[in-house]
């Protein structure tokens, strides 16, 4: 007959391996079935942290995020269009936004890689923006001669379309205005110190740096669209331009219950044929599939649209996306 102790200590020992045994398979349970998979690096090109291009970065990011989990996106600013064009051609970024007159202005200067560019989708316009004071004696962009102007960083797409602008209105920027380079985190304030006299902004509408500055001071917005067809006249890039109008609710305490004839380009999402085709067609998806929660708090993207995002021109669409747009046509 076994002794009571003998049999105790053996229910003991029983019960401790199978409590072993239990956290074992417990610990088994939880534990992931081998190594997770390697996430893929990516890196959007995006603008100067008050404009449209970083916000919509950050919103884009966090849309991939829940669509695209095994994308670690990393946003990248720039000074804006010609920068970002150049680091995505180059290799330095896997996509951005720009503005096609931007894409164009690279290809037609044979910059590196341009015959590798291509495009996701289009996506909304930027409206072409000068403000003054409002008491200011400038009316129209001929009234800029001899005056203080910020025309944009050197690689923006506000320089760009500013320098052009000018010309078309037989000012040259080198001769008949105070050029200086700040972008859009620098020149409100410029303004509001008597600094500048006045400052070009391409973005989408509405730029919450301009709306915040009508609100601190008192500005104007001036009209533009009669330049067109100077625009036109010089060819290249520059045909990209169309004319526009901001509605009166743009920026309503600077346009005070009016519309302001402007100008426009295109923004399109841009990438290279590097990207994976498969990777392509799920960003491109995730960009339209976003655009009311994106929309909600920039307002510019509520104008992305399945309809329109195939006309990226000047450049083609990435394959990939071209499969998606294929996959959700009536």
């Amino acid at each position: 007959m076994v002794p009571v102790s003998l049999r105790t200590r053996g229910r003991a020992l029983t019960a401790a391996g199978a409590a072993a045994v239990a956290l074992a398979l417990l610990l088994w349970w939880l534990s992931p079935f081998g190594e997770p998979p390697p996430r893929t690096p990516l890196t959007m090109s995006t603008g100067v942290s008050t404009g449209v291009y970083a916000k919509y970065g950050t919103l884009l990011r966090k849309a991939l995020g829940k669509d695209v989990p095994e994308i670690d996106l990393t946003l990248r600013p720039s000074q804006g269009s010609q920068e970002n064009v150049r680091r995505v051609a180059t290799g330095e970024a896997d996509f951005t936004i720009a503005t096609a007159d931007a894409v164009e202005q690279y290809r037609a200067e044979g910059g590196p890689d341009a015959d590798r560019l291509r495009s996701s989708a289009r996506l909304y316009d930027d409206y072409i923006q000068v403000v003054v004071d409002e008491d200011s004696d400038i009316h129209e962009v001929a009234d800029l001669r001899g005056k203080r102007v910020a025309i944009g960083q050197r690689a923006s797409g506000v320089r760009l379309i500013a320098e052009r602008v000018l010309r078309a209105a037989g000012l040259d920027v080198e001769k008949d205005v105070d050029a200086s380079p700040e972008g859009i985190g620098d020149t409100p304030k410029a303004l509001r110190e008597d600094r500048i006299d006045a400052f070009f902004w391409s973005g989408g509408l509405t730029t919450q740096a301009v709306r915040k500055l009508s609100k601190e001071h008192e500005i104007r917005l001036l009209p533009l669209s009669s330049l067109i067809d100077r625009l036109h006249h010089g060819g290249g890039s520059a045909s990209y331009y169309r004319t526009a109008v901001m509605p009166a609710d743009a920026y309503p305490l600077a346009q005070r219950g009016s519309d302001v004839p402007t100008l426009a380009v295109a923004n399109i999402l841009v990438t290279t044929d590097r990207m994976d085709d498969d990777l392509a067609e799920r960003i491109t998806r995730t960009v339209i599939g976003s655009r009311d929660h994106i929309g909600a708090q920039v307002h510019a993207a509520q104008l992305v649209d399945v309809r329109t995002a195939i006309y990226t021109d000047p450049l083609e669409l990435h394959d990939g996306a071209r499969r998606y747009f294929r996959s959700v046509k009536p």
